[in-house]
């Protein structure tokens, strides 16, 4: 009595295409229980398959190919020994197998010969005992990936025993085909002497590997060769290939396929063949298509197969342009006629087709192709007239270019081109182009940055003459306080972020930015009344600690303006005490903000930073007005850190040195070692514009002598220009006096 079993296959690699889904479903509608093993989600099967988790069978992430075609069909002739070994009873049927009628065999034994007057058995269909000493002997070879399996030809067996000798053993992936699948099953029936178990060819292979393509040409003649025998019809998916290369991936009317297809309600379009191994189709461009709700318009009309897919799939209307290689319109009638009728062969509305044959009739359309054709095959610059009119924001055009065809510059004005796809060792890229979107209106003032950076959380007061205050909350312990220059922050940083923003970030402070409108030295009345506010609100006690940062003019407020928060740590860098020329008359910088009030509780950064725990203070002592403004800060809180020949502007010195970040965290976090900022700093000798400042300072202190000394020590070690042009210049005045 014969007893039908319940079959199992699986599926590795996406979507499936429409001879898988025929294949499943063929066994859902003969009644016969199929499960389908997978390893990721498949979007696509057809109701009634079970679907189980591969991992049930082979818990792996290794999925070993025959690397030469690209090919899993080695780790499925490995999952199908596992698959039977881990379910009793189960068949084994590969993804192109048919159900003609169910496999009902009683014989726990199933396989069959593949070709006529040989007696090589195929593994597409196979049922083992679980317990059979076959399994368990194909299990022990499978589980050495270097074996060498006896059954090869003699070359190969020596080749890869050589190969092993040699410390370069042969993994299987790069073995001859078969060598786990129908090679190892023919060997281990004629070892176990199972041939009397062997089904004859008409029972899977009524039509042999050798005359597969008929599947694609005759439903007549395959259907002579499919006998009563006949239970699970091998396909072969091999035909893959030359349906997607001569049938547009779709079956003909005259095929087997089609009535197979007909009889089980599969709509071939809306998953057709996309690839075979290496080999990708135009409809592999499917799943990269949003869902249309305009038009998909071919350029040239080289891409029939995706179109049906597409008008299939969304019912979306065609735009045929007829455009020519040479860049005409309306030359080619026959073979849009000829393209319109393959379209409508292949169940496209013909309402729904539109031939443009001039360009003032181009309309925008949601996708675009030109694939095998314009940046390929044609000159690229006759698509102007297409994008110019056909493009809109949401737009996608994909196209094929040829690398030095000029077609990259060229998509450029019209969007971002990003490449899909690369074939013929890079010479021939698949690229999908978007169109740039539309300049958004963006408020770039200040005040519209500054309230996105507060947040909801933080606050910004927005002043008289340009100055402002910026919260931004992260450490509820501890608070930066930074000073800087709004103009700057505006048009010489690409972010336009405060002083110091960055690096206070990524310490995850707290953070308030103080903006001056200009060299005001924050003299307006208005910032003072902003301290004194937070101040008397409690805003500075909220923090466990609170440190004024600032340089230059930046430096003179956080010192000044630190009075707000006694207690607090003042870190300066060539900071200015005051302008009050009665106390400073040596400075003679920055004219513009000498008529300001330097009066008040604020004014004298020197005396009244005195509140502050502790003022670290960075400083050349060679700069003479920095020098002078640094010797004003006498409190017992200053600690005075010697920055020599850096010049006033040794931020930007120590930032090229790649101390300035160290430094100032260390300054800001707990307090800065001097022993360890001098150890650092002499990094300073190797450094080019400290070279320069003393190769000047020498020339300046008429001191040729030692200039010579210092830029002969420096040349030695390598290239300084103002140096070598300063000693140039020294060896002529040498030789003219």
């Amino acid at each position: 009595m014969s007893r039908q079993r319940e079959v199992g296959t699986l599926w590795i690699g996406g979507r499936l295409s429409w001879m898988e889904q025929l294949c499943l479903k063929s066994f859902v509608d003969a009644g016969q229980k199929i499960t389908l093993f997978h390893y990721e989600d498949i979007p696509n099967i057809p109701d009634g398959v079970i679907c189980r988790d591969g991992r049930e069978v082979l818990d792996t992430d290794d999925f070993i190919k025959y690397e030469k075609k690209n090919s899993y069909a080695l780790f499925a002739d490995l999952f199908r020994l596992h698959m039977i070994h881990r379910n009793p009873g189960m068949i084994w049927v590969d993804t192109d197998v048919y159900c003609q009628r169910p496999i009902d065999y009683d014989d726990d034994y199933v396989f069959g010969y593949e070709l006529p007057d040989s007696d090589r058995v195929n593994n597409a269909v196979l049922g083992l005992p679980a317990d059979s000493p076959v399994l368990a002997e194909m299990l022990a070879f499978t589980s050495d990936r270097y074996s060498i399996a006896p059954f090869l030809a003699r070359k190969d067996q020596q080749q890869f025993h050589a190969a092993r000798e040699n410390g370069s053993p042969v993994h299987v992936s790069q073995q001859p085909w078969g060598v786990w699948g129908p090679m190892m099953l023919t060997h281990y029936v004629r070892k176990f002497g199972l041939k009397d178990h062997v089904q004859p060819l008409a029972a899977f292979y009524p039509v042999t590997f050798r005359e597969r393509t008929l599947f694609n040409r005759s439903m007549r003649k395959v259907t002579l060769q499919i006998t009563e025998q006949t239970t699970g019809l091998h396909v072969w998916a091999s035909n893959k290939r030359e349906l997607g290369n001569h049938y547009m991936g779709l079956p003909s009317q005259e095929s087997w396929w089609a009535v197979a297809l007909d009889k089980h309600g599969i709509n071939a379009a809306l998953a057709p063949i996309t690839g075979r191994n290496t080999t990708a189709y135009d409809t592999a461009l499917l799943d990269q298509v949003p869902p249309l709700e305009g038009a998909v318009m071919d350029i040239g009309g080289c891409s029939p197969a995706l179109v049906v897919s597409l008008h299939m799939r969304d019912n979306c209307p065609v735009h045929l342009v007829d455009l020519s290689a040479d860049g005409k319109f309306g030359t080619q009638p026959d073979k849009m006629d000829a393209y319109r009728a393959k379209l409508i062969q292949h169940g496209v509305d013909p309402q729904a087709i539109k031939v443009v044959t001039r360009a003032a009739d181009i309309v925008p359309a949601d996708v675009l192709l030109t694939l095998a054709s314009f940046g390929s095959d044609a000159k690229v610059k006759h698509l102007a007239p297409v994008l110019a009119q056909g493009l809109h924001a949401d737009s996608r055009l994909f196209i094929d270019i040829r690398k030095g065809s000029g077609a990259f510059p060229f998509l450029r004005k019209y969007g971002t081109s990003e490449i899909l796809r690369s074939e013929e060792e890079g010479t021939l890229v698949r690229v999908v182009m978007r169109p740039n979107p539309p300049e958004p209106v963006v408020d770039n003032s200040w005040p519209a940055i500054a309230r996105s950076l507060a947040g909801q959380d933080g606050f910004f007061r927005d002043g008289p003459k340009g100055h402002s205050f910026l919260f931004m909350p992260r450490d509820p312990k501890v608070l930066v306080v930074t000073f800087d220059n709004l103009d700057i922050a505006m048009n010489k940083r690409e972010d336009r972020r405060p002083w110091g923003y960055e690096f206070i970030e990524k310490q995850g402070w707290s953070m308030l930015g103080v903006l001056a409108g200009g060299w005001t030295w924050y003299r307006e009345a208005w910032v003072s009344e902003q301290f004194d506010k937070l101040r008397d609100d409690g805003f500075f006690a909220q923090f466990d600690r609170v440190v004024f940062y600032g340089a230059s003019m930046g430096g003179y407020a956080a010192a000044a303006f630190s009075a707000a928060c006694p207690g607090a740590d003042v870190v300066i860098i060539s900071p200015q005490s005051t302008l009050d020329r009665s106390l400073v008359p040596f400075e003679t910088r920055y004219h513009t903000a000498w008529g300001y009030d330097y009066s008040g509780p604020y004014g004298d950064a020197a005396k009244v930073s005195q509140t502050a725990r502790r003022v670290t203070i960075l400083f050349d002592p060679y700069e003479p007005m920095d020098a002078g403004h640094v010797a004003r800060f006498d409190g017992d809180n200053v600690v005075k850190l010697r920055c020599p020949l850096m010049g006033h502007r040794l931020g930007s010195s120590l930032s090229q040195m790649g101390l300035l970040s160290k430094t100032i965290l260390a300054a800001l976090s707990s307090g800065l070692d001097p022993v360890a900022f001098y150890t650092d700093l002499r990094a300073r000798h190797v450094f080019p514009r400290y070279q320069k400042e003393l190769f000047q300072l020498a020339i300046k202190r008429k001191r040729p002598d030692l200039a010579r000394r210092v830029g002969t020590w420096v040349l030695a070690r390598g290239d300084n220009r103002a140096i070598r042009l300063g000693m140039a210049e020294l060896e002529k005045g040498k030789r003219l006096d």
